[in-house]
């Protein structure tokens, strides 16, 4: 009896004990190279997309960015993730990206650091993205530039979004409205 109690409380302070791996979990680097804490989001819906400059699918940013105007104010935030994983279409430095969308598109919502969206060397909080194993969800690798993940308040990973999917998609804007 001693030893079911006693492997009962072990088995609960290990579970209590466990590093959280959550979306919270997270700590990127801004475009800017400071820490940027998940965790400060937490109560927010959260839409992550890798981005690239020089994409056919660029001209989402201005979608991206009216989207962020419209519901920042409603518990909602965007971060844009830039990546040059698919052809080569973000090959800038992170100055450059950053003088890029905000001349270009009047990016305003928070941008991170240059990032690997895929391979070996994909960023911890995309393999938390793309894992079932990481995210509870569902295995979903990135395909291309300006692929969509939606979080919930509560830190969940919802699903995601095809890159040809516009930001102002009807399901994402019920979704973040719902």
């Amino acid at each position: 009896m001693k030893t079911i109690i006693f492997l009962s409380l072990a088995a609960a302070l290990m579970a209590c004990s466990a590093p959280d791996t959550g979306f919270y979990s997270f700590t990127v680097k801004t475009i800017d190279g400071d820490d940027f804490a998940l965790s400060q989001l937490k109560g927010k819906k959260v839409l992550v997309v890798n981005v690239a400059s020089r994409c056919g699918l660029t001209p989402q940013y201005e979608a991206l960015q009216a989207l962020y105007e419209r519901y920042r104010d409603r518990n909602f935030v965007i971060l844009g993730f830039p990546a040059n994983n698919f052809g080569a279409q973000e090959p800038g430095s992170d100055a450059e990206i950053k003088a890029f969308c905000t001349a270009t598109y009047g990016v305003t919502f928070p941008m991170m650091a240059k990032i690997s969206v895929q391979g070996d060397d994909m960023a911890p909080l995309y393999k938390w993205l793309t894992s079932a194993a990481g995210n509870g969800r569902e295995d979903a690798a990135v395909r291309w530039n300006f692929q969509k993940f939606l979080i919930d308040a509560t830190g969940q990973r919802v699903r995601s979004i095809d890159p040809r999917t516009p930001p102002d998609d009807e399901a994402i804007i019920a979704w973040i409205e719902e």
